[in-house]
């Protein structure tokens, strides 16, 4: 079956990764609308895939030849499009921030599930070659994992690139991907959080830093289980390129009980084990575009309903609330009654 799909928002990563995976998955997606805040972008993107630029994401949502959405970039509408998206039934892939504040996003959640459409929020580490291959080894070779190391340095002026400065959401967005990666990898759920920051001027609602430890113990007192140190750093400014790229730490780096692995998105991975050193290059693998895209259509067009990364994303922005609340108040928060989904 071949959707019909409308875009919203192009963002920085519409021609490195949606707009090749849709150029190789005609056979699945055909699209006949484009909306986007900056006409000459929308009427490009829209010609680059033999479509139409739309004025308006409620015209393009509205349209009777439109199956689903493909919400690619945060602008100005927040989840308003995926609102008008569940009035008028049709399937959202979402690669937005999901609203910060739990209030909106229980009625995100209520109105997604209410609405009946096939959800699917972009999740892409999960999909990338080196972890799809790490969870393979994991199961395999390397066994449960105990510590992770997951740090991002962000250069300054790449922090948001889909609006003119900074601000605590969007660290937030970081936090929330990395959050989600190392539930993921662990295979468990977290059951409390411990967190710093680090203001980047004295009283500024912004970090230059922020660092969670995550522990997984299932029971026991903290540090009994597995245990996942999560970070983000903004401190370092784009023009010094030297320093940028000055040795610069590994994504990922899981210890299990059998080895230990390190992983460099999106497709190497290196581990090590009994028998010494493994290197893996993954770049032949379908790209992380093309595989978030045939999830969605898998899901769209399933008999069953999927709400697929929608629950797994608001739980890691729970866990993200739960660490600002421990930074305020300097103490750990236990997460065992309240990582459920918010519904």
């Amino acid at each position: 079956m071949r959707l019909r799909v409308g875009i919203v928002g192009l963002g920085p990563q519409w021609e490195s990764r949606y707009l090749p995976a849709l150029r190789l998955l005609t056979d699945r997606f055909e699209v006949r609308g484009v909306c986007e805040q900056v006409s000459h972008r929308a009427e490009r993107a829209a010609a680059a895939v033999g479509a139409v630029a739309v004025d308006g994401f409620r015209t393009l949502v509205a349209r009777d030849d439109i199956d689903a959405i493909l919400y690619l970039a945060d602008q100005w509408y927040g989840a308003t499009p995926i609102l008008a998206a569940c009035e008028h039934g049709k399937a959202v892939y979402s690669a937005i921030s999901l609203p910060f504040d739990p209030q909106e996003a229980q009625l995100l959640r209520r109105r997604v599930d209410e609405s009946g459409i096939a959800f699917v929020a972009e999740l892409p580490r999960r999909h990338a070659p080196a972890t799809v291959r790490l969870k393979e080894l994991i199961a395999t070779r390397l066994g449960p994992p105990r510590m992770l190391f997951c740090h991002r340095r962000i250069p300054l002026s790449d922090a948001a690139p889909a609006v003119p400065q900074r601000n605590p959401d969007h660290e937030s967005r970081d936090l929330l991907e990395l959050v989600d990666w190392c539930r993921y990898v662990a295979g468990l759920e977290p059951t409390s959080v411990v967190a710093v920051r680090h203001a980047e001027t004295p009283g500024s609602t912004l970090d230059d830093y922020r660092m969670m430890s995550l522990d997984f113990s299932q029971s026991g007192p903290p540090g009994d289980g597995a245990i996942a140190q999560i970070s983000c750093g903004y401190y370092m400014p784009r023009q010094w390129e030297e320093a940028v790229g000055f040795r610069p730490p590994p994504a990922l780096q899981v210890v299990c009980e059998n080895g230990i692995a390190f992983i460099d998105l999106p497709a190497s991975l290196v581990w090590f084990d009994t028998a010494g050193r493994h290197q893996e290059s993954l770049e032949s693998d379908r790209p992380v575009g093309e595989q978030m895209l045939l999830q969605f259509h898998r899901s769209v067009t399933s008999l069953i309903r999927h709400l697929s990364g929608l629950d797994d994303a608001l739980k890691a922005m729970e866990i993200v609330r739960a660490a600002s609340q421990s930074q305020a108040e300097g103490r750990r928060i236990s997460l065992t009654t309240g990582i459920s989904a918010v519904r």
